[in-house]
């Protein structure tokens, strides 16, 4: 059983993977810390996974035979035998131990959503609804999940169509899923598990729809968990991923719950029917926002990371074919395609790294600034995430799906853990915001800030660049030129403005011309979209770049992160090559010398290649590879693997029933 940084010494290590390590340039450690953000936290971290990996109740021994409802019971287990260990080793979920416990877990759990009911009820709740709901929810004596997405509709809200209907006379809400479209589909733990869920509906008051509100609905009876009266309730059924959660369906017909159900720190309903708001409307938003926040690390970033360590590790010990004639095979990694389909992946999961970190940040800001009482930053904040989530979303998805291509046939195989770390995380294109949807809606903040812009008025910081747009072609006269952050990155805020402005200026155009606005919008959307991305992978660059500032007393750090920030930034230019040169910012022979300068990095990084994903520092548990072990012996793994499957050691029904006659017709004539 392999854990940290084992030695040669220590675990029989393929020769070829220990080669990677013999000379390393910079201290592997020294990058983990960093990444974990102290040496503290990494001694936290590596306790707890150390602390869970050890637990046989935790154990994945053939997980990648179990079945659906195997898997399912044993999320479950793991769910409250987890529960019980963080009471008894006196852990807190809130705590140092809590940020690092679900990244242990790999993902199987359970009641995940019971987790984002708790979150709604604090976030929407008054003081009275948290003091009731919580403890009850805290101990497990409900179980929540949170039902928004219906059959009809997912991310726009607006157009959900379940209704919750105020009845003066019985001070209670009415609540409806008035036709098939408007049955909630999708939400975890409703399948089997749920007792209650946070519904959103639309508020209806004296025949006026006030839009979308949440709702606390008891699902199933505390008694012996079967369905309340008017509800029907059941799992949707098998899915791609995510085999151990019971997503499911959730159809309500004339459910009376108490007016006090209705969570109402931001907007309350009066018993005369009088509705009263605070605050901003999109505050009940703002459970998307926080789902969205902590998915980007716990879920997309993290399946990258393991995607590139299993691809990198595997590209460091599988031979092929001949590069120099007569000579042994090399390594694949010692390709050139090779390198190019890797490593701007791995420079990739550094940039989203510090990105994740600057939007958490900014989360607890506006959080701490909403509870004060002040929501000016909240559209900001969720133009941010909206962009940011739909560009990570999809650039690790579509990475994951390269690294398993970058491993050729054996990729292929449920044993690599990549099909299961891209069927994970593609999910995530859709779910909590459709991705397109998300930078359309992020769009819609750019280009109302660029009006303000227009009109002298003050920017958000994350926007402040609209007020200053960058003239002129790029100054680069030689490769060398951009490997300098500040090139690239006027390069891309460049790209990002004149795309912004370009979309504005058509579609102010279109609505001159005599077109309504909302027929503007959509023959402008493909532009919008693409000027969303362009501002997402500004913001990326450049906090990539800033990271590097705040790095000088650790050199041999700072130098191989420089290089990481040099790669993402280039592959980008180099990938969107039309962007930049379509105004003329950069011309073609400045792209030339971008290739040249790009090309270089490749060889550069990819002596570094293995150790930059061993710190990641994931356990042989974790990443559930027969290519990614730390140890490289990817032959012996994958037929030990085989030989485990079970159907190996079972009577093959198949010989007698089918094989038998056919075989045995004509056994006399051999």
């Amino acid at each position: 059983m392999v854990w940290w940084r084992a030695s040669s010494a220590d675990i029989d290590v393929n020769p070829d993977l220990a080669s990677e390590r013999a000379a390393p340039s910079f201290c592997v450690e020294s990058l983990t810390n960093l990444l974990d953000g102290s040496v503290e936290k990494t001694r936290v971290r590596r306790y707890v996974v150390s602390t869970i990996l050890k637990d046989p109740v935790f154990s994945k021994e053939n997980h990648y035979f179990k079945t659906r409802q195997e898997r399912y019971e044993g999320a479950i287990r793991n769910s409250f035998h987890l529960k019980q260990k963080i009471k008894e080793l006196g852990w807190r979920e809130d705590g140092p131990e809590g940020e690092v416990i679900y990244r242990a877990m790999g993902g199987e759990l359970a009641l995940n959503i019971h987790g984002v009911f708790i979150k709604s009820i604090l976030a929407l709740g008054t003081d009275e609804q948290v003091a009731k709901w919580i403890p009850l929810a805290n101990n497990c004596n409900i179980l929540g999940t949170y039902a928004q997405t219906e059959l009809g509709h997912g991310t726009y809200l607006r157009g959900l169509e379940t209704t919750a209907t105020f009845d003066i006379s019985t001070q209670e809400f009415i609540i409806n899923t008035p036709q098939i479209s408007a049955t909630k589909w999708w939400p975890g733990d409703l399948g089997k598990t749920c007792t209650h869920a946070v519904v959103l509906a639309h508020l209806i008051i004296k025949e006026k729809n006030y839009g979308m509100h949440p709702f606390i609905v008891q699902v199933r009876s505390l008694k012996d968990h079967s369905p309340m009266p008017g509800i029907t309730v059941g799992d949707i059924g098998p899915k791609m991923c995510f085999e151990q959660i019971d997503n499911g369906f959730l159809m309500m017909r004339n459910i009376c719950v108490p007016k006090e159900n209705m969570l109402s720190r931001y907007s309350e309903v009066l018993p005369d029917g009088t509705y009263v708001k605070r605050g901003s409307d999109k505050i009940n938003y703002f459970t998307m926002v926080a789902v969205r926040v902590s998915m980007l690390r716990a879920e997309v970033l993290e399946a990258l990371m393991k995607a590139c360590t299993i691809s990198i590790r595997y590209s460091a010990v599988r031979r092929q074919s001949e590069l120099k004639p007569g000579d042994r095979e090399p390594k694949i990694l010692e390709y050139q395609t090779q390198q190019q389909k890797l490593l701007p992946l791995l420079a990739t999961c550094y940039a989203i790294h510090f990105t994740t970190c600057h939007v958490n940040k900014v989360y607890d800001e506006v959080y701490g600034a909403i509870q004060a009482g002040n929501f000016d930053s909240l559209p900001e904040l969720h133009a941010l995430v909206s962009g940011i989530k739909a560009y990570a979303t999809e650039i690790c998805s579509n990475g994951i799906e390269v690294c398993r291509k970058a491993c050729g046939g054996h990729g292929y195989s449920l044993f690599s853990g990549l099909p299961s770390l891209y069927t994970k995380v593609t999910a995530s294109c859709t779910y909590e915001g459709e991705n397109t949807v998300l930078h359309l809606q992020a769009a819609r903040f750019l280009i109302k800030c660029y009006a303000a812009a227009r009109s002298g008025q003050s920017l958000p910081h994350s926007v402040a660049y609209l007020s200053s747009p960058i003239s002129g072609a790029c100054q680069a006269s030689s490769h060398t030129h951009f490997l300098n952050p500040d090139v690239y990155i006027k390069a891309y805020q460049h790209r990002a403005y004149r795309l912004i402005d370009s979309a504005a200026f058509k579609m102010r155009n279109l609505v001159q011309s005599g077109m309504e606005q909302y027929a503007a919008w959509n023959s402008t959307s493909v532009e919008l979209v693409k000027a969303s991305i362009a501002h997402t992978h500004y913001i990326i660059v450049k906090l990539f770049a800033d990271v590097l500032d705040s790095l000088s007393s650790f050199p041999e750090i700072q130098k191989v992160l420089k290089s990481l920030c040099d790669l993402h930034a280039l592959h980008g230019i180099f990938t969107n090559s039309g962007d930049f040169l379509q105004d003329g910012h950069l011309s073609g022979k400045q792209l030339e010398m971008l290739t040249e300068a790009y090309l270089g990095l490749l060889s550069l990084i990819r002596r570094d290649a293995v150790l930059l994903v061993d710190a990641f520092d994931y356990a042989d548990q974790q990443l559930l590879s027969a290519l990614g072990s730390y140890d490289g012996n990817v032959y012996y793994n994958l037929l030990e693997c085989a030989q485990k499957n079970p159907d190996n050691k079972k009577v093959n029904a198949v010989f007698e029933n089918y094989l038998k006659p056919h075989l045995q017709s004509n056994i006399s004539k051999l």
